[in-house]
C-alpha cells in the first residue's frame, strides 16, 4: 500500500509506461495512466481506440474504471504518460477525475520515460469547474 501523503511518482510512472505498451491504436498516440487511490492502491490503464472513434476509451477513464471496479472510489493522484510535448486530460476525462478525485486531486504528466513529471491539481487545470 502506498503512502498517499508522499506520492511515489516514480512508481506511478513505471506502471503507466508499462501499461501504455498495451494501447490498442487506430491513430498514432499511445497513452498510459496510473492512478493512486486514497486507500493507497495503484491502478493502471491505457487508451483503447475503436474504429468508430466516438467509442474510444481514454487512458484516464480506463484507469479510473479499473480502480472503481476493484472497489476503490476515491482518487488521490493520476499520472498520464504519452510521447507528446504538452498535453492535459480532455474535458471528459477531467469530469471523471473531478468525480472521483475532486479539486485537490494531483494530476501528473510525463512526456518521456524517466523524464520530468509536471504536477497540477484538478482545480489548477480547470479553476472554474462546477462544484
Amino acid at each position: 500500500m502506498e503512502d498517499i501523503t508522499n506520492i511515489n511518482w516514480e512508481r506511478l510512472s513505471e506502471a503507466a509506461w508499462n501499461c501504455r505498451e498495451n494501447s490498442f491504436l487506430i491513430g498514432e498516440t499511445k497513452v498510459g495512466a496510473a492512478a493512486l487511490s486514497s486507500s493507497g492502491n495503484i491502478y493502471e490503464g491505457c487508451n483503447i481506440e475503436h474504429k468508430f472513434r466516438s467509442h474510444d476509451i481514454h487512458a484516464e477513464v480506463c484507469t479510473i474504471s479499473k480502480m472503481v471496479s476493484n472497489g476503490d472510489n476515491k482518487l488521490a493522484a493520476i499520472l498520464i504518460v504519452a510521447k507528446r510535448e504538452r498535453f492535459t486530460p480532455c474535458g471528459s476525462c477531467m469530469d471523471w477525475i473531478f468525480q472521483f478525485g475532486g479539486p485537490a486531486c494531483k494530476i501528473g504528466f510525463q512526456a518521456f520515460r524517466n523524464g520530468k513529471i509536471t504536477i497540477y491539481t484538478s482545480k489548477e487545470i480547470m479553476p472554474f469547474y462546477p462544484q
